[in-house]
């Protein structure tokens, strides 16, 4: 059996006296997109930011392409060069042209020459749609395109697996289709993903499995027929059901107090 790209053993995090992450155990496959959803303060994000050492564990071993990084003498920088990773926020120079925000890291961390850099960001403008964006600036353009924009930059560094962080969370609604289009994209071209998110629509379509964290552990972890679909444990049914009909959720929860009453 091959090795995993992505291998979690016995992750722990805390924040001072707050235990966000209880001994994670998690692998991802080589070109599998795994969908993390859960509710907030589930330590969704704060598992990808650990995968990427982003967030230092307080425990357990993270390992990317077989190499450990959270061995002590780890080459750090060299690892985290195979992760991309897009966060809610576009993060992108406002100072600098599009493009220019794809050569730059490309120059500065792998020093590329500025021509080989240039082909390299245009090439990527064109795989997420926008090479006629190439000379704007983040301003003028909208949410969906900014967002659009720092995953090529990602793509730009060459990473053999990509991490986002509730990439559409953001975006109004209308913008983010374009942007799981490009994940979706990725996908079918075999890169390795983890992604948080609430769209459960590309969980369903895209994920090849869905994880359910809650309270820092992982409750499910199944094909998406199965956690999204069919779910085991009434935690991941409860949130699935807040998630899918919020209107509905509520109106269950007011009549049930007031049908309950007090200290029900």
């Amino acid at each position: 059996m091959s090795r995993p790209e992505i291998e979690v053993r016995g992750l722990h995090k805390s924040f001072g006296d707050n235990e966000v992450l209880r001994g994670i155990d998690l692998e991802v496959g080589r070109g599998e997109v795994v969908c993390v959803i859960g509710p907030s303060g589930s330590g969704k994000s704060t598992l990808l930011r650990c995968v990427n050492l982003l967030e230092e564990p307080s425990g357990g071993q993270v390992f990317v392409g077989g190499a450990e990084l959270t061995d002590p003498d780890v080459d750090i920088d060299a690892v985290r060069r195979r992760i991309g990773m897009v966060f809610q926020q576009f993060n992108l120079f406002p100072h600098l042209s599009v493009t220019e925000n794809l050569t730059l890291p490309q120059r500065r961390v792998l020093r590329r020459g500025k021509a080989e850099a240039a082909k390299v960001a245009a090439e990527n403008l064109e795989r997420v749609g926008l090479s006629d964006k190439a000379t704007a600036y983040p301003a003028s353009l909208s949410g969906g395109q900014q967002q659009r924009v720092a995953i090529a930059r990602a793509l730009a560094m060459g990473p053999e697996v990509m991490l986002f962080d509730e990439p559409t969370s953001a975006l109004d609604p209308e913008l983010v289709g374009d942007v799981l289009a490009v994940m979706r994209m990725l996908a079918r071209e075999g890169m390795t993903m983890m992604v948080v998110t609430h769209e459960m629509t590309f969980a369903r379509e895209v994920a090849d499995r869905v994880v359910f964290m809650d309270g820092g552990v992982i409750v499910e972890d199944g094909a998406p027929a199965q956690v999204i679909g069919a779910p085991a444990h009434e935690r991941t049914r409860h949130f699935l059901s807040r998630l899918l009909d919020p209107a509905m959720a509520e109106v269950e929860e007011e009549t049930s107090d007031q049908v309950g009453g007090p200290g029900k």
